[in-house]
């Protein structure tokens, strides 16, 4: 790359981006800044109950002045959804019984050569259409799971068979992700049906070759897998010591190139990647994916090898993955943005577990995070997310399975401070019952913690301001200003949120902000 191409296409300095997060780091342990963002907290809490036992009842009557407008039928986006995992158990069984008794003689797998049809692959596990149920294909995730990631990887095995989930939710497979792609319709055939919920699916790109982007844009093509409710989210799972004891990948540089380099040609040149140039059209950003409880054998520093050098057994840092994702991503928006195309957003899970700084390195590159719950013991930070308004998606029935129970949940104590929250499913194969996941979300939530209709509305309204769906939909959505501040914002014929209440979070944001503005300037003047 040139000089002049490096002017026209800026990324965030890496010596820059290391110094910020050693700021960072120090901010978050210093005694005196603890106590103020903990103060803070404290009071927006007390605030917003104060708020509450004061204007609850005009909110409640605000909300029935609105015709038609419910919580049933507003706008609400799933933002942190698997695509692997958007069915229910219930949904998957049928089309697994649908399955063996349509085609039951078609070739799904190879075995040593030899191709396997679904009833001989059904046959080798000595079982029948008849013999399947929900308890037999055993994927919901249960009490032992609880902070055992191994064990709910495991689970999105049907009946415990890795076979079965390559052939049934999977794109790239034998029969070319035929029977994942029918799943995926239906769920989108009932997502239209139910016309107000929409959600933001997660395929993978593992980077371990450079065909991947074609073989899943290929997928997405042939299956027609586009709905007006549905964005897609592309995951990188790190895994770039599994793939390098493997020998499938000699060093970082070239897990970034096989996920990049095709993103710059089909940018450059649409016709070079016809059917990736499609689908990209309905891709909104990235994830970052993995278990973040992993411990880490690496500190990110200026000493850390460049990627092309890191050739190690062990694994790059979380904050190591994000930068260079980050990094990669800021020259393809600009590249993007010169040719006319819409931009791509960071947007990881972040904060389920493992060390803070995940949740440092997420505020500096990400729009949104997914679950946050580490926050919940960072003041500073939360103080931070708060005022920068990072989105967080949160999914409290995840959480009670894998890392935190239910009543722990930080979600109603982030929302009465006003952190942008929303509610979001993760893994409805594992975690629901019902074919409305996302409603199953909502209702659990309301009832444990009491939330309110308002309360409800916002959540919603949240969700659709952090989702990724385009400028001409969200303004359908909430109304032709809402990227305006304050209860000029807010339309309530469509949100169902109340003025008041809006109004409410931008005064109080707006008196947060000068606080601090007004204490800089003081510390500012010459002593």
């Amino acid at each position: 790359m040139d000089k002049s191409t490096e002017l026209d296409l800026p990324y965030p300095d890496l010596q820059e981006y290391i110094a910020d997060m050693n700021v960072m780091m120090a901010l978050i342990i210093n005694g005196p800044v603890k106590s103020f963002c903990y103060r803070r907290l404290q009071y927006l809490s007390s605030k917003f109950q104060m708020h509450i036992l004061l204007n609850e009842m005009k909110e409640l009557a605000a909300q029935k002045q609105v015709p038609h407008r419910d919580f049933y039928n507003i706008r609400k986006v799933d933002t942190h959804i698997h695509a692997s995992s958007c069915m229910n158990q219930k949904h998957l069984l049928r089309f697994i019984k649908r399955a063996m008794k349509k085609c039951p003689t078609e070739i799904v797998h190879m075995s040593r050569g030899k191709g396997q049809t679904l009833m001989e692959v059904f046959e080798s596990m000595h079982l029948t259409a008849f013999d399947l149920s929900v308890d037999t294909l055993d994927m919901h995730a249960d009490r032992n799971t609880f902070h055992r990631f191994d064990k709910f990887n495991s689970k999105y095995n049907p009946i415990g068979e890795s076979i079965l989930r390559e052939i049934f939710i999977k794109t790239d497979n034998y029969i070319e992700g035929k029977y994942f792609g029918h799943i995926i319709k239906e769920v989108m055939a009932d997502l239209e049906e139910s016309k107000y919920q929409n959600v933001e699916l997660r395929l993978s790109i593992y980077g371990r070759s450079r065909d991947e982007w074609d073989k899943l844009a290929k997928w997405a093509v042939k299956h027609r897998v586009y709905s007006t409710n549905v964005r897609w989210l592309i995951q990188v799972p790190r895994l770039f010591d599994v793939y390098h004891t493997k020998r499938q990948l000699s060093n970082f540089q070239e897990m970034l190139e096989n996920i990049f380099m095709p993103l710059f040609e089909v940018t450059v040149d649409p016709r070079s990647h016809p059917e990736l140039h499609l689908f990209l059209e309905h891709v909104v950003g990235f994830d970052s994916v993995d278990d973040e409880s992993k411990p880490e054998q690496h500190i990110f520093n200026l000493d850390s090898p460049l990627p092309e050098n890191w050739t190690e057994e062990d694994n790059p840092p979380y904050s190591y993955y994000l930068y260079y994702m980050f990094a990669n991503m800021s020259v393809l928006n600009h590249l993007r943005k010169q040719r006319g195309f819409h931009t791509l957003v960071l947007r990881p899970h972040c904060g389920e577990a493992g060390p803070i700084h995940h949740l440092v390195s997420g505020f500096m590159l990400s729009e949104n995070i997914s679950h946050g719950l580490l926050l919940r013991k960072a003041p500073v930070l939360q103080y931070l997310y708060y005022l920068a308004q990072i989105g967080i998606a949160m999914s409290p029935l995840s959480n009670n399975s894998l890392f935190l129970s239910y009543h722990r949940n930080p979600l109603p104590e982030y929302l009465s401070r006003g952190l942008m929250v929303s509610l979001s499913t993760d893994d409805p194969l594992q975690f629901h019952f019902t074919k409305e996941p996302l409603m199953e979300e909502y209702s659990i939530a309301a009832q444990v913690w009491k939330l309110s209709s308002c309360d409800m509305c916002e959540l919603a309204r949240n969700s659709v301001l952090m989702s990724g769906f385009s400028h001409q939909v969200k303004s359908y959505w909430l109304g032709p200003k809402y990227i305006k501040e304050g209860q000029e914002s807010n339309d309530i014929r469509r949100t169902n949120v109340p003025n008041i209440r809006v109004a409410y979070r931008f005064e109080t944001m707006c008196e947060e902000l000068n606080l601090i503005t007004q204490a800089i300037r003081t510390d500012q003047q010459p002593k």
